[in-house]
């Protein structure tokens, strides 16, 4: 048996996958990163990420004995991220550099920018370029189709590119191919099938986000767009700024893991008892745009339990990304269904709270590491057992099953809705206020 194995470089922990040439998962794995409560805010420390990487590289190999010599392995991850070429501390999406720059290029300039502040003249390339420089591939800059180029960051290469080999055999066979990845949401929306039109997706994440594909050359304004692995469709939406490290927040407040968090959300009824939150951590990107927001609760009084504040949560960043799909419905980019992906989509709760809000199906896919599944499709297509991404329409592909939601008619999360959007306007206006 031949596998293929996919990385992404998450914002928590590297994850790795190993599937078949028919796209059955045959192992999964994944590593947190080490120190990674000590770094700067905005900052990722290389190092920790290629530790991380290589742990579940070998973690893979000791279930997955294929895995140790795979057809191929590309990698993908958290983006934009600017990584010196010589290693040290990152400048990830999280840090202010670029926020308002207006796309990923700008925002990488502006990361390249604050490294050369500290260390003049230093050369630089994405997340994921970087790891595959440090197992043997030569600088690139590996772009899923479309996406624009940035200077001085490396020849660019497509995704699903072979773009050298393993040179080292530490860690997987010598000669292995290497192959060029992307950023995470674009291979979720790649392994979760948004090329279908009317598809959409909410990748998960420490940020988040929510698009859905449309026919090729449709454009919202104020929404980001990029191409699906379907030549003939684009995928339009908005990415949200806090969602996961908004979840982080609460099951810190509370004081128990997140799993517990989450089963303790279902102690509190929907609309959570009259309680509001605004999941604004680090400002808010779509549809609003604005950096200087900040996280609110409204509605507190003195029978508010811990369960109602992690159910509150769940329900306001599911009124966020609804915020967004709201936008791209007004603008006639309408969605039939959605693909949830990432950690929260393990979440039943959460999972029904979302289709419930959206008030369309949402499909739960066997496999919700959906950015790591498609970095193994970029593997594969390295090597010829699928076409790449923008290569042929839509169905070429494998992709993971999956578990279909249905939405129930809740009238506390109709009004929980619009007391989001009205209590954002009010936060918008006060801050305003302030600024003059």
């Amino acid at each position: 048996m031949s596998v293929a194995v996919g990385v992404d470089l998450g914002s928590v922990a590297a994850r790795a996958i190993a599937v078949d040439d028919s796209g059955d998962v045959i192992g999964l794995t994944r590593c947190e990163y080490e120190g990674r409560d000590t770094w700067p805010a905005g900052r990722g420390d290389s190092a920790s990420w290629l530790a991380a990487v290589e742990a579940t590289l070998q973690d893979l190999g000791q279930q997955v004995p294929a895995a140790r010599a795979p057809a191929a392995v590309a990698i993908g991850g958290q983006s934009p991220t600017t990584v010196p070429l010589d290693g040290g501390l990152a400048v990830t999406v999280r840090h202010p550099a670029g926020r308002d720059a207006g796309g990923p290029v700008g925002q990488h300039l502006a990361q390249l920018d604050a490294l050369r502040a500290e260390r003049p003249g230093v050369e630089a390339v994405e997340g994921w370029d970087w790891l595959l420089g440090c197992l043997g591939a030569p600088p690139r800059q590996s772009k899923w189709p479309g996406d624009e180029f940035v200077p001085g960051f490396g020849e660019l290469v497509p995704t699903g590119t072979v773009i050298g080999e393993i040179t080292d055999g530490s860690v997987l066979a010598p000669g292995t191919p290497l192959v060029g990845g992307a950023a995470d949401a674009y291979l979720a929306a790649w392994a979760g099938g948004i090329y279908r039109l009317r598809r959409a997706i909410d990748p998960g994440g420490a940020t988040g986000g929510y698009a859905v594909a449309v026919d090729a050359g449709v454009r919202v304004a104020e929404m980001w767009e990029f191409r699906s692995a379907d030549t003939a469709v684009d995928v339009i939406g908005g990415p949200v700024a806090s969602h996961g490290l908004m979840v982080e927040w609460v099951t810190r407040l509370v004081g128990v893991p997140v799993e517990q968090a989450l089963a303790l959300a279902s102690a509190s009824p929907p609309g959570a008892h009259g309680l509001l939150v605004l999941p604004h951590l680090e400002g808010e990107r779509s549809p609003r745009w604005n950096a200087d927001l900040r996280a609110h609760i409204s509605g507190i009084n003195g029978d508010t339990e811990p369960a109602d504040v992690v159910r509150a949560v769940l329900e306001g960043c599911a009124y966020g990304l609804n915020h967004v799909k709201r936008a791209l419905d007004d603008a006639g980019a309408s969605s039939t269904s959605v693909v949830l992906a990432g950690s929260s989509a393990r979440s039943r709760l959460w999972c029904e709270i979302k289709a419930s809000v959206f008030g369309v199906p949402v499909h739960v896919p066997s496999v919700t590491d959906l950015a790591c599944y498609g970095a193994a499709l970029a593997a594969g297509a390295g090597v010829g057992w699928w076409p790449a991404p923008a290569n042929e329409r839509g169905g070429t592909w494998p992709s993971p099953s999956m578990t279909v939601v249905d939405p129930i008619d809740e009238p506390a999360y109709t009004k929980g809705f619009e007391r989001f959007v009205a209590l954002g306007d009010a936060m918008e206006a006060l801050e305003s206020e302030g600024a003059s």
